[in-house]
């Protein structure tokens, strides 16, 4: 194979270029720290692993293969052009679902034991036992319903989590007839989406934004949880129709509800949710943790190892279906 030309559009650390560069002397590594500069870089790349990405580098890049994501999602890489075009993308799948399936069983947690509502009455030092509300009722996860709207990566680590505090997992699967897990109760296709809202006490939303799913959860889907139900959500805001969740919490037709990602990103200063006694809010932050370019880089280098060698690549995104 000729010398091959990669692009790191962002700042990955010095220790981690090392080891991608260690993959082959064939390899040219280049590292642009700046937007302007990774697209000066771009024309003569065969590689890039992305952590900045736009139209116009997509363009510049003329002689471009293939497309490593720094994250998991995909959605903000799938223009027209990058679609139509010969391009492979790869994505991040499986780099974060540890740190994810934490944070979404840590906020279940929160709810199912009110921690959220006496961390608030800690800052105003309140010695304050649980209202008689219902939302405010302790309660525990054992025997209680969790619903996994989608079963990858990321949704397989929070059922399995689930199942050691003995709830009982449902999820929806694209392919609900595959073999089921032993950490899965039941499985039902995205068509019996209806069934799952109704008997989950959790709903989680770990699927992908896609054309499909965006606002896919209104208020069909609100009100179709339990009253008691919680959802819980650490995929994509745009997933959920924030003013209608508003509504929904307002009203009362769902318990609460812990969301980590947003339709607008910082969530707005006059969003109703920062007052809402029966909301959870972290800043989009699931994903994060100290092992996370550790990881991507293992990923990588393997997948660059595949690249150069014609072998089948991990992680290849349909980028009809947009995952």
């Amino acid at each position: 194979m000729d010398e091959l030309n990669l692009l790191i559009s962002f700042g990955l650390p010095a220790q981690y270029v090392e080891m991608i560069r260690a993959v082959s002397p064939k390899v040219r590594v280049q590292q642009s720290l700046g937007k302007e500069e990774a697209i000066t870089m771009a024309e003569d790349v065969d590689i890039l692993l992305a952590g900045f990405f736009s139209l116009e580098l997509f363009k510049a890049a003329k002689r471009l293969k293939w497309i490593q994501t720094l994250f998991a999602g995909v959605d903000t890489l799938l223009y027209p052009e990058v679609v139509n075009s010969s391009v492979v993308i790869t994505n991040a799948g499986g780099v974060n679902s540890i740190p994810v399936s934490e944070q979404v069983m840590g906020m279940i947690l929160c709810l199912s034991r009110k921690l959220h509502v006496f961390m608030r009455n800690q800052t105003e030092r309140k010695w304050k036992t649980i209202d008689a509300d219902l939302i405010f009722q302790m309660d525990e996860l054992s025997g209680k319903t969790a619903g996994l709207v989608g079963l990858g990566r990321i949704g397989s680590e929070i059922a399995k989590k689930a199942k050691c505090f003995g709830m009982r997992v449902i999820a929806t699967r694209r392919n609900p007839s595959a073999p089921k897990p032993d950490y899965v109760d039941k499985l039902v296709s995205p068509e019996h989406l209806e069934e799952l809202l109704a008997d989950s006490d959790f709903v989680i939303i770990q699927i992908p934004l896609t054309k499909d799913t965006e606002g896919m959860f209104g208020k069909k889907e609100l009100r179709g949880m339990k009253r008691t139900g919680y959802l819980v959500n650490a995929s994509r805001g745009s997933i959920v129709k924030e003013d209608e969740l508003v509504e929904a919490l307002k009203e009362g037709w769902i318990a609460g509800a812990a969301l980590d990602t947003f339709s607008t990103e910082p969530l707005p200063e006059d969003s109703p949710l920062w007052n809402m006694q029966n909301v959870i809010i972290t800043p989009h932050v699931a994903g994060l943790t100290p092992l996370y370019m550790e990881r991507l880089t293992h990923l990588f280098c393997e997948n660059l190892r595949r690249f150069m060698n014609d072998e089948p690549l991990i992680n290849v995104v349909d980028k009809s279906r947009g995952y």
